[in-house]
C-alpha cells in the first residue's frame, strides 16, 4: 500500500466571492495554517502570511528584500517579473537604492504639503461635478469622476497636462493586469514613458513649479538620476497614485450607496469623514497582494518559522480582516477605533503617498456627500464591472444617476 500524494500547495489568488468582502479562503487560512505554501500563476510556490501580526512582522523585517529581480520573487507572471526586474520600480527595490528614491520623493508627499494642496484639488472635484450634473445621465462613475479626479490630482501634482485622462487609465489596466503578457505591458508603458521624456525635456529647457522640473534640476541635470531611473519614479508615482485612490473613491461610494444611513451621518457630521475613510481603507484593502518579499535569512514570524531564500507575500486584507486586531471585521464601523490598518502596508516600503491619498478620499467623498445627494446607481449591483484579475482590486465600469 502506498502513501497518498501530499495535497498539492493551492492556488493563488484567490477569487473573492462576494465582491465588498476579500476571498472567503483567506480566513480559513488565518485560522489553521496563517502561513501557507501556495502555487503563484507562474508554477513557483510562495508563502502567506494572513494574521495581522504576522504581517506587521514580516514587512518590518529587515531581512526580506522587495527585489523583483530574485529568483523566487512571487509575481504573478513572467511579464511582471521581467518588466519589474528590468525597469526597477522603486517599490522593487532595497536600501541603499529604495531609500535614496524615498528621500528624494519623501518631501513631496509630507503632511504639510498634503494640506496644502487642498484648494486645487477642491477645485478639480468641484469641476468635475460640475461637469457630470451637466449631462443627462447615467454616465459612468469611474470614467466621469473616480478615475477624472484621481488622475487629475496626480498629473497636477506632477506637472503633466490632464486633458486626457482616459489614456493613462489604459496604460494602467494594461500595466496593471495580472494576464497582461510582457508585450503587452511594455507597449503601454513604452506610450507612458514616450510622453513623459518630452515633458522632461520641456522641463530642463523650461522649469515650471511642479514635481518633474523639482526632479528634473535636483536629481538629473546634476546627474544624481539617470532619465530611466526618472522615468521609472515617474511612472510608478503616477499608476501608484491614481490607480489606488481611483479603486477607493469607487469602492468607498459603493459602500455608502449601499448604507444610506452612513452617507446620511456622514452628511449630517462631516467631522466623522477621516474616520470612516480610515475604516473604508481597511475593509477593501486594495493593494491586497502588493507587498511581495523574499527572505534572505531564516525569519521567525509569531506564526512560524519562513525559510531563506523563498518568496512570500504579506496579505494586507486578511491582515486587515483578522479578528483578533479587528472585532466583526467585515462590518463597516465609522466609529472604530484605534483602526491601525494596514492598507498602506508597512515598514520601510509603506505607501509614500498616503498624505495624498487620504487628503483625496476626503475631499472627492466630502464634495459628492454634499453636492449629489441624490446619488445613486443605474443597474443592480450584480451588473457593475469589478476588475478581479488587476493588481489592485477595483471597479471598472460603474453607471449612476442622480
Amino acid at each position: 500500500m502506498t502513501a497518498p500524494e501530499p495535497a498539492a500547495p493551492p492556488a493563488f489568488p484567490m477569487r473573492r466571492g462576494c465582491p465588498f468582502a476579500p476571498p472567503e479562503e483567506y480566513a480559513r487560512l488565518r485560522r489553521e495554517q496563517p502561513l501557507a505554501r501556495v502555487t503563484m500563476p507562474t508554477g513557483r510556490g510562495a508563502w502567506l502570511a494572513t494574521r495581522y501580526e504576522d504581517v506587521r512582522a514580516l514587512l518590518a523585517d529587515p531581512r526580506v528584500s522587495a527585489e523583483a529581480r530574485h529568483a523566487e520573487f512571487p509575481a504573478f507572471s513572467e511579464a511582471e517579473r521581467q518588466v519589474a526586474a528590468q525597469l526597477r520600480p522603486f517599490l522593487r527595490t532595497d536600501a541603499p537604492d529604495h531609500t535614496r528614491y524615498r528621500k528624494m520623493l519623501q518631501p513631496e508627499f509630507t503632511l504639510r504639503k498634503a494640506r496644502a494642496l487642498r484648494p486645487a484639488v477642491q477645485a478639480i472635484a468641484d469641476e468635475l461635478i460640475d461637469d457630470m450634473l451637466a449631462l443627462p445621465g447615467p454616465v459612468c462613475f469611474i470614467t466621469h469622476y473616480a478615475n477624472a479626479f484621481s488622475t487629475s490630482v496626480i498629473c497636477a501634482l506632477l506637472g503633466i497636462p490632464g486633458e486626457n485622462v482616459e489614456f493613462f487609465r489604459d496604460v494602467t489596466r494594461i500595466s496593471g493586469s495580472r494576464t497582461s503578457t510582457e508585450d503587452e505591458v511594455r507597449a503601454a508603458l513604452g506610450g507612458l514613458f514616450e510622453l513623459l521624456s518630452k515633458i522632461i525635456e520641456l522641463r530642463r529647457e523650461q522649469p515650471a513649479d511642479d514635481l518633474i522640473s523639482q526632479l528634473v534640476t535636483e536629481q538629473l541635470v546634476p546627474g544624481h538620476m539617470t532619465h530611466q531611473e526618472l522615468l521609472s519614479v515617474l511612472g510608478i508615482t503616477i499608476n501608484g497614485g491614481r490607480v489606488s485612490t481611483t479603486a477607493m473613491i469607487a469602492l468607498s461610494t459603493l459602500h455608502l450607496l449601499q448604507r444610506p444611513e452612513l452617507a446620511e451621518e456622514l452628511r449630517a457630521q462631516p467631522a466623522l469623514l477621516p474616520q470612516a475613510i480610515e475604516e473604508f481603507l481597511r475593509v477593501t484593502s486594495v493593494s491586497d497582494a502588493l507587498p511581495a518579499r523574499v527572505a534572505t535569512a531564516d525569519i521567525e514570524l509569531p506564526s512560524g518559522t519562513l525559510p531563506s531564500g523563498h518568496g512570500a507575500i504579506g496579505l494586507l486584507a486578511a491582515a486587515n480582516h483578522d479578528p483578533e486586531v479587528f472585532p466583526e471585521p467585515e462590518h463597516i464601523d465609522i466609529h472604530r477605533t484605534p483602526n491601525r490598518h494596514l492598507a498602506f502596508g508597512h515598514g520601510p516600503h509603506q505607501c509614500i503617498g498616503q498624505n495624498v491619498a487620504r487628503l483625496e478620499l476626503e475631499v472627492a467623498l466630502e464634495t459628492l456627500l454634499r453636492r449629489v445627494p441624490t446619488l445613486r446607481l443605474a443597474t443592480g449591483v450584480e451588473e457593475i464591472e469589478f476588475m478581479p484579475d488587476a493588481h489592485t482590486y477595483g471597479v471598472e465600469r460603474m453607471p449612476v444617476i442622480w
